[in-house]
Formats: structure tokens, C-alpha cells, sequence
């Protein structure tokens, strides 16, 4: 019996001995301590909408010794690609819950990916929880924008399709980069896989960085667009929230902005819902020519909106955002001859548009003149091949269905630290809106002429004045500081008689001497929106004149 426990002391003496070399950090343990922390398991989590190229990225993660978790869908998308994974029910032991509103949302998989690995306490709640950190999770989301962009969804179908355990994660990994890699986008699959081969199946703090912000972008840009929807469903159109932004995605880089040594790209607005705002300048597709440059996008704007805003057959010339010749025609043809006909000069190298599909004969009418740009709703095959000979022309399909149809959108203007947002100039002018305030009455043609110039005013930069005779803008007087300089202008323009035609103005008249230059020249009727206080002045000098005279009510300013 003493022999025995001798023995026994004897043993524990060995067990005490060992405890006190483990204390000097043996070289030895060193290395072992290394071997068990690269015998250590990395854990994978993975739950994406956007399934793409995930198999071959799970698959070299499974090369790599990741063991990967996953959500249902995931899950069996991976298993029929042949990749083994263990399902996130299998941690939770829950399953999917709520028609799998619930799925994520539990303390084993929010742990494991908000842990700080570096932090003692935090792996030693873990371990007593039996909770595994995540190094790298993989997720996207709910594709809440594509159901909202269809022709046909209900509401039911939106609200079902706001991811919330998705962003969750996303979010918590973002906040968490120091320890979880968080990979959003699979473009990014590539370089995660080919850094972790050559960095011992790590990611540099700068990669993780770089992945947490774009992480945060995509979560932003998510609950913007579920804004944006539910403003559209629950808000009045005509109200201006108290916080609102801006999505935009690019387009295309430019060469540069309105100058060369200017820096410049092209974004597209998007997030607006199913909201139909009308045709987009920022969706057209170009069919032919060079890359288009800053100048020419701002042009082509302008010429459009001019072009379409009217219901017969029109043709506008834009040459720096201003219309240099405006005509309406029987056929694309007549409409373009006239508007040419305003301004030749002015029109080399401008931006031409069409309310109507380009024919053939069109652009052989076209083909010689130097354009720069040719936007329309649509081209014949034989206008096409016709403009085509020319290399450089750059020509602008705007889709059929654009026709008549005006852009309905906000319109933002920029100034420091600000934006101005305001509703669209978009109204027409109806017959019951104007009043003949002269003694005399406009004819019929007359009053056609009238409602061309007001349109094709509201177009020009102010202050401005236009001369219309026969649907066809005879001579245009832009941007002027004042309203009889613009009108000075407009006369100089003209380049055949304006004897007949008839005078818009986007603005009222401050002072009757438009009026006595207009009765000179032998103008026959004028538009105007009133409001003056010498508007009785001006009255007067036309009735003296015998000039029909109408009031709008309605400025067209345009800045």
C-alpha cells in the first residue's frame, strides 16, 4: 500500500513538474501552439440572392480548408454544384422560420461574425457558447430592385422581397472587418480566392477595408431604394420630403467636362420604382459614332425636350443648350429643311432631334451638313445605313415608345453645398388658359403660330424672344439681360422678312417698347405672360398698333 502511493505521489510530482515548464514558454510549445492554430478550422458563411459564379468560389474556398455554412436556398444550390456544406438550421438548431423570414437572425451566426478574434473574452464567450468565428462571409441581398423594376408586381410581392437578416449580416461583418472578411459583390470572388492562396489563407487589413465600405455602400444603396419605392407608394408626388439624395449609377467616363482641363463622367439616375417618369436621355442607346463627350449629352437634352414637346411632326437645331432653328412639317423631311433654314450657320456642328422616326430622305438631307449628334425616337434601316457613311456622327435612339411623352422627374440644379430641386416645366398650354387682352382677335393661324412660339420660347434661355411665322421659328433672341435686347436680337436672327409673324415671350414685358419694335417690323399677334404693372402700357401700344395680343398667365423662365 505504501509502495502505491509513493507511486501515485511520484505521478503527480511529474504532472506539477510539467505545469512549471509550461509556465517558461518552452521553445517547443511554441511550435506546437503554431501547428494546433494551423490545424485550426476557418469558417465560411454564405447566403446570397445572386448566385453567380458562387459555386466555383465555393469550391476553391472548400480547397483552401474552409468549412462552409449556408442558408437554405444557398445551401442547396451549392449541393447540387457538388459542394459540401453544413446548413445554417444545423447550428441555430431552428428551422427556417416565418415562410423563412427568419433564417439568420440567431446568436450562434451573429457571434460567430461579430466576435473581435483578437479579443481573449470575446473567443472565451465563443468557446463556452460553442460558437465558431467567421473569417470571411459572402451575401447579397433580396432582389427588392428587380421586383420593383418589372411591369407587373403587387405590393404584397415588394415588401416580401426587403431582405432583413441579409443586411444584418452584411452590416455586422462590415463593422466587424478587423476579424471578418465581408464580400458583397462577386466580381470581388476572384481576387479573394487569389489572395488567400498566396497569404496563408488570409486577407490584408487593406482588403478587408476596401471590402467593408463597399459593404456599406450596398446596404446604403438597398435601403435607399426601398425609400424611394415607398415614398412613391405613400407620398404625394408634388411633396418634397425633408431628407432626400440622389441615386446615380455611371454610365461611362467622359474625356473630360465642358473643357478639357476638366474632369467628367455620366451617371444615371436610378431607384425610382415602377414610377413611369417618362422618356430618359440618361437611357437612350446609341447606334453609331464617336464616344459622346460632356457638351454633347447637355445638347442632346435640350434638343430633345424641344423636339418632343410638341404633338405635330418638329425638328429642333440645338447649338449650346439654345435652339438656332425650331419647325414643325407635314413630313420629318419639311420639318428639317425649315428648322435648317432659321440659322445654317449656326446649325454646322449642332445637335439635331426629330419627334418622329428619321427616314431615308431625311438623312441624305442631313448627310450634308456637319452634325454632331442626331437623337430620335427611332431610324430606318435605310436612314441608318445612309448616316452611317459618316464615321463620327453619333446617332441617339431615344425607343418609339418615347413619343409625345415628357420626362416627369425632379429637376435638380446644383450650387455650392446645395441643390435646388424643383417640379418639371412640363405643362401645356391650353386653349381655355389664355386670355386675348386687344382689341383685336388672333386668327386661327395666328393662334397656332402663337402656341409654336410659346413652346419653342419655353425652350430658349432667358430672357428670350421668338418669332414664328407658319410653324417655323423665324429668328430666336437668347439669353439677353434684357427683354428688348432679346428682342433686338431676334430681329437681327431673322434671315428672311418677318412681316406676318407672330412674337412670344417667355416673360412678361417690363416696358412697352417690345410691343413698338414688334409693331415696326410688322409682327401681327403677340404672347406674353402678363402680369406687368405697366402691362395696360403695353395693351395700349398694341391696340394702337392693331396687334392681337394674348396673355398666358404662365412664365417660362428657363436658367
Amino acid at each position: 500500500m505504501k509502495k502505491a502511493k509513493a507511486k501515485g505521489r511520484k505521478i503527480k510530482g511529474k504532472r506539477a513538474k510539467s505545469k512549471t515548464r509550461s509556465k517558461i514558454q518552452d521553445p517547443r510549445s511554441k511550435k506546437d501552439q503554431k501547428l494546433k492554430t494551423e490545424k485550426q478550422k476557418r469558417y465560411a458563411l454564405l447566403s446570397v440572392s445572386n448566385k453567380k459564379g458562387l459555386d466555383k468560389f465555393a469550391k476553391e474556398l472548400r480547397e483552401l480548408g474552409f468549412e462552409l455554412i449556408s442558408s437554405g436556398g444557398t445551401a442547396k444550390f451549392l449541393r447540387k454544384a457538388g459542394v459540401r456544406v453544413t446548413e445554417v438550421s444545423k447550428l441555430t438548431k431552428y428551422p427556417h422560420m416565418l415562410d423563412g423570414r427568419v433564417k439568420t437572425l440567431h446568436p450562434v451566426i451573429h457571434g460567430g461574425i461579430l466576435a473581435d478574434q483578437s479579443n481573449p473574452q470575446h473567443l472565451k464567450e465563443l468557446s463556452k457558447f460553442g460558437i465558431n468565428p467567421f473569417q470571411i462571409v459572402v451575401c447579397n441581398l433580396y432582389p427588392f430592385e428587380q421586383v420593383t423594376s418589372k411591369q407587373k408586381f403587387t405590393h404584397q410581392e415588394a415588401i416580401e422581397n426587403i431582405d432583413i437578416g441579409g443586411p444584418t449580416m452584411v452590416r455586422a461583418s462590415a463593422k466587424n472587418y478587423m476579424s471578418v472578411a465581408i464580400v458583397v459583390d462577386p466580381d470581388d470572388y476572384k481576387g479573394v480566392v487569389e489572395e488567400l492562396k498566396t497569404a496563408d489563407c488570409k486577407l490584408s487589413l487593406a482588403t478587408k477595408e476596401k471590402l467593408s465600405l463597399k459593404a456599406f455602400q450596398h446596404t446604403k444603396y438597398y435601403d435607399s431604394i426601398i425609400v424611394r419605392y415607398l415614398a412613391s407608394q405613400m407620398v404625394a408626388s408634388d411633396e418634397f420630403p425633408k431628407e432626400t439624395e440622389l441615386l446615380l449609377e455611371k454610365v461611362q467616363d467622359l474625356r473630360y467636362g465642358e473643357n478639357p482641363h476638366q474632369k467628367a463622367a455620366f451617371y444615371r439616375e436610378i431607384g425610382n420604382g415602377n414610377r413611369d417618369l417618362g422618356p430618359k436621355v440618361a437611357n437612350a442607346k446609341q447606334l453609331h459614332g464617336k464616344e459622346l463627350s460632356f457638351n454633347n449629352i447637355v445638347d442632346m437634352e435640350a434638343a430633345w425636350q424641344c423636339a418632343n414637346y410638341f404633338a405635330d411632326t418638329t425638328v429642333a437645331i440645338i447649338k449650346h443648350t439654345n435652339p438656332c432653328g425650331v419647325a414643325r412639317g407635314k413630313t420629318v423631311l419639311s420639318a428639317y429643311k425649315k428648322a435648317l433654314a432659321c440659322d445654317p450657320v449656326s446649325a454646322f456642328g449642332g445637335i439635331v432631334a426629330s419627334n418622329r422616326r428619321i427616314d431615308e430622305e431625311t438623312a441624305k438631307e442631313m448627310h450634308s451638313l456637319f452634325i454632331e449628334v442626331v437623337i430620335a425616337p427611332a431610324y430606318t434601316p435605310a436612314a441608318l445605313e445612309v448616316l452611317k457613311q459618316k464615321k463620327n456622327i453619333r446617332l441617339i435612339e431615344m425607343g418609339e415608345q418615347s413619343m409625345g411623352k415628357s420626362f416627369k422627374g425632379l429637376d435638380y440644379k446644383r450650387v455650392s453645398g446645395g441643390m435646388l430641386v424643383q417640379q418639371p416645366d412640363v405643362a401645356q398650354l391650353a386653349i381655355n388658359e389664355i386670355k386675348v387682352v386687344t382689341n383685336k382677335q388672333p386668327s386661327l393661324a395666328e393662334m397656332e403660330d402663337l402656341f409654336f412660339a410659346w413652346g419653342v420660347a419655353k425652350h430658349v434661355k432667358s430672357n428670350t424672344i421668338v418669332f414664328v411665322k407658319n410653324g417655323v421659328a423665324m429668328g430666336i433672341g437668347a439669353g439677353q439681360m434684357s427683354r428688348i435686347e432679346a428682342a433686338g436680337l431676334a430681329v437681327q436672327r431673322s434671315r428672311t422678312d418677318i412681316k406676318g409673324a407672330v412674337l412670344a415671350s417667355d416673360a412678361f414685358f417690363p416696358f412697352a417698347d417690345v410691343v413698338e419694335l414688334a409693331a415696326k417690323h410688322g409682327i401681327s399677334a403677340i404672347i406674353q405672360p402678363g402680369g406687368s404693372k405697366r402691362d395696360q402700357e403695353s395693351i395700349d401700344k398694341a391696340n394702337e398698333a392693331g396687334l392681337a395680343m394674348v396673355f398666358t398667365g404662365r412664365r417660362h423662365f428657363k436658367h
